[in-house]
């Protein structure tokens, strides 16, 4: 359901979680609005209410569910096409059967195998993932690191994609839209195991959700 104030999802609860709306209140009188008698406005008070809610959620310890980075088995089909590059080469230095032919040859199939190395190299070294029951970390650079964060209950779609290759190797790359400011579309790539990685986000969210809810019903 959503929020008739602000319009986010939210659980079944009494509360939004984003802006503290009451959900069942169709007429938008709050818990001590002006329809209470003696016509008081307890604004204050639920909004105090709320932010010692919101310490409360905080004192929850945030447990790490997975870590991982860009795996091996990802480059598999740039790999394959390299392979074939590299036949290619061969065979017209064999056809062509040139000593400066040869060298050209050489020259590129070691240009191309580099750069695959260098792309590998970068990938691995330079980027980093890491999910908590709260928070998802997206860590990127060498020389300039970068960490970004999603709060997990902002995710509001996770969606993951394998091409045949991927299926083969067991990788695939995830596709979080949130709505984070910074990365609202955020695409992580070389996931081992891609299926269990995109259900545990998907489980911690949820859960998030619905921990949060509950804790505003109660306020």
């Amino acid at each position: 359901m959503k929020c008739p104030a602000c319009s986010a999802e939210v659980v079944k609860s009494v509360y939004c979680h984003k802006c503290g709306a009451r959900l069942d209140d169709p007429e938008g009188t709050s818990e001590g609005g002006p329809a209470d008698a003696g016509g008081s406005n307890p604004g204050p008070q639920l909004a105090d209410r709320l932010r010692q809610g919101n310490g409360a959620q905080q004192d929850v310890p945030e447990e790490e569910l997975w870590e991982g980075t860009y795996n091996v088995k990802a480059m598999a089909g740039a790999w394959l096409v390299s392979l074939l590059v590299t036949m290619g080469l061969i065979i017209a230095g064999i056809l062509i059967a040139k000593p400066v032919v040869w060298w050209i040859v050489l020259g590129l199939i070691l240009a191309l195998w580099l750069y695959q190395v260098v792309i590998l190299a970068s990938r691995r070294l330079g980027v980093r993932y890491r999910l908590t029951t709260h928070r998802f970390f997206h860590e990127a650079g060498i020389l300039i690191h970068t960490t970004d964060l999603i709060e997990v209950i902002d995710m509001d779609d996770i969606t993951y994609r394998q091409t045949l290759i991927d299926r083969m190797t067991g990788v695939g790359s995830i596709n979080i839209i949130s709505s984070d400011r910074s990365h609202p579309d955020l695409r992580i790539n070389g996931i081992e195991n891609v299926r269990d990685v995109a259900a545990m986000m998907h489980d911690a969210r949820h859960a998030e959700r619905i921990r949060r809810g509950l804790h505003i019903e109660r306020i």
